[in-house]
């Protein structure tokens, strides 16, 4: 399960890194998603998720993650928003990558 304090900063606009266990046959080994958090859904109640988008190999790819799922090893933050107006992010889905860090304010 997530620490307190690392839950508390998974918020939309976050740029995040998961850490999920995949099991690859009998073997079980260590994948690494990150991207931007677009949405964080019911709170941290025993159904709660936050969405996280990147763009892999010029694709657009999306991935729910439960937060109390046994399958996530820990979430690391990169850097948190300065201020994002809105509690869900899906207007980025048509926004390019400069566009996005601009809104966002993740920009270099």
């Amino acid at each position: 399960m997530l620490a307190k304090e690392v839950l508390d900063k998974i918020k939309s606009g976050a740029t995040v890194k998961v850490f999920e266990k995949v099991k690859e046959g009998d073997k079980e080994r260590l994948a690494q998603f990150s991207g931007l958090v677009i949405a964080r859904k019911h709170g941290s109640e025993a159904g709660a998720t936050f969405t996280v988008r990147a763009t892999v190999a010029g694709v657009g790819v999306e991935k729910v993650f439960p937060i109390h799922s046994p399958i996530i090893e820990k979430v690391t933050i990169m850097n948190s928003p300065r201020k994002v107006s809105r509690s869900k992010l899906y207007y980025i889905r048509n926004l390019s990558r400069k566009e996005t860090q601009q809104k966002v304010g993740t920009g270099k």
